[in-house]
């Protein structure tokens, strides 16, 4: 179960603990969108205890967005890492695919 605290001082700072699922990823994007579009948004996942893929896919992408990680544990940094290569790697062949497909035609 994720718990979603939100503080504010000049930043606004979502506290997550628990357990982040695929189903509590809409619930914190809903969340998310709330906020005004000029505050800076941070995530502290300090007390976040297990996540699943999409949880991490949807960190990665948020990140990628400017959305902070705060106090990330190791295990969850590397994951969101290893999504992000794993992400732009799939980018690259699909690139070279595509240049192969204009080289022959």
């Amino acid at each position: 179960m994720l718990k979603i605290q939100r503080s504010a001082n000049g930043k606004v700072v979502f506290t997550l603990s628990g357990r982040i699922e695929a189903d509590d990823v809409a619930e914190l994007q809903r969340v998310l969108d709330l906020e005004a579009a000029d505050h800076l948004l941070t995530l502290d996942l300090q007390d976040v205890t297990l996540l699943d893929r999409d949880a991490v896919k949807f960190l990665a992408r948020r990140e990628a967005g400017g959305i902070q990680l705060e106090n990330c544990p190791a295990y969850i940094r590397e994951w969101i890492e290893r999504e992000t290569d794993h992400k732009s790697q799939r980018r690259r062949s699909h690139a070279a695919k595509r240049s192969a497909r204009r080289r022959t035609h």
